[in-house]
């Protein structure tokens, strides 16, 4: 359903993302992680067209998102963290607008407006003024926005900041219901809101992706190893890639040049003894191993120690 290949956006001089590649099948919810800066608002407004990536290459349903973007963001409803609502419209004008903008036939119009309504639970406010609203109610008509057009792909990010604990949940569940229908890109900070909703999870890093992977497979524990070597990058990298069974991951640049530590993540099969196989392996090469250490079995926990 979506393909992203060696997704890369500078800004200047400066790396704001730095070659992601990830694909999401349809029907998928997916959950968008990384500490703020990190990177994820900028894929986001990459996949949803708002912004031109430097390099690389989005595919949208096989349709090539940047030499046909008004096709292929056809398929997509997006969510930004403060929707760019028009506050002085009625809710129901506002929506009206928006599905004239997006191309809804004029002949569907009216009954499409009233499902998408139902749907985000604000047919209550729809003859009311967006900038009375509280802001559950405004995440719910930016919510509606994204629904507008009949997208496959809806991409929230962070949808639910800044909401109260019943706001929240009412949000929450609403994410819920459209997973059935829709396949889900969804950025948060609060990760049992990403353990509660998506089934797998990207973690991005300094504008990388240093993580993919289903979330029952990060907390099984035991599997998932942080490694920091001293030596050649490519010695050490060339090493660890020799080890069969052992999915190996560069984390970040040299943590100390001068003495060269490079850091690893690495994913072992269950039951293969994958700290006693890469201990043997770069005694043998004679390749020092500064620290080794699975990482936690929570969400919470894989989540701190791959981006501390």
């Amino acid at each position: 359903m979506i393909e992203v290949t060696s997704l890369t956006k500078y800004y200047g001089d400066k790396v704001g993302v730095n070659n992601v590649s990830f694909s999401i099948k349809k029907g998928e919810t997916v959950g968008l992680l990384g500490p703020n800066g990190s990177g994820k608002t900028t894929i986001m407004k990459m996949l949803a067209g708002h912004m031109l990536p430097t390099s690389g290459s989005i595919t949208i349903d096989g349709i090539n998102a940047i030499s046909k973007p008004k096709v292929a963001l056809r398929q997509i409803g997006f969510m930004p963290e403060i929707p760019p609502l028009y506050t002085e419209m009625e809710v129901l004008s506002y929506l009206k607008f928006i599905s004239e903008i997006k191309g809804v036939k004029a002949t569907n119009r009216t009954d499409h407006i009233a499902e998408v309504m139902d749907l985000a639970a604000i047919t209550n406010v729809k003859n009311r003024l967006i900038k009375n609203l509280s802001k559950g109610y405004r995440q719910r008509v930016g919510l509606a926005h994204a629904l507008i057009g009949y997208p496959s792909v809806l991409i929230f990010d962070e949808p639910t900041v800044g909401l109260d604990p019943k706001q929240l949940t009412e949000v929450r569940k609403l994410i819920e219901n459209l997973s059935h229908d829709h396949t889900i890109i969804l950025s948060s900070h609060i990760l049992s809101e990403i353990k509660k909703i998506c089934k797998r999870v990207i973690i991005i890093s300094n504008g990388r992706m240093v993580l993919m992977d289903q979330v029952d497979n990060l907390e099984e524990g035991g599997k998932t190893f942080i490694i920091k070597v001293k030596g050649d990058l490519k010695e050490i990298t060339k090493s660890l890639c020799e080890i069969p069974n052992l999915e190996v991951k560069p984390l970040d640049e040299p943590m100390d040049e001068e003495n060269r530590f490079y850091k690893f993540l690495l994913t072992g099969e269950p039951g293969t003894e994958t700290r006693e196989r890469v201990f043997n392996k770069m005694a043998a090469e004679k390749l020092p191993i500064i620290d080794m250490r699975s990482i936690g079995n929570s969400l919470e926990e894989v989540f701190l120690d791959i981006t501390k």
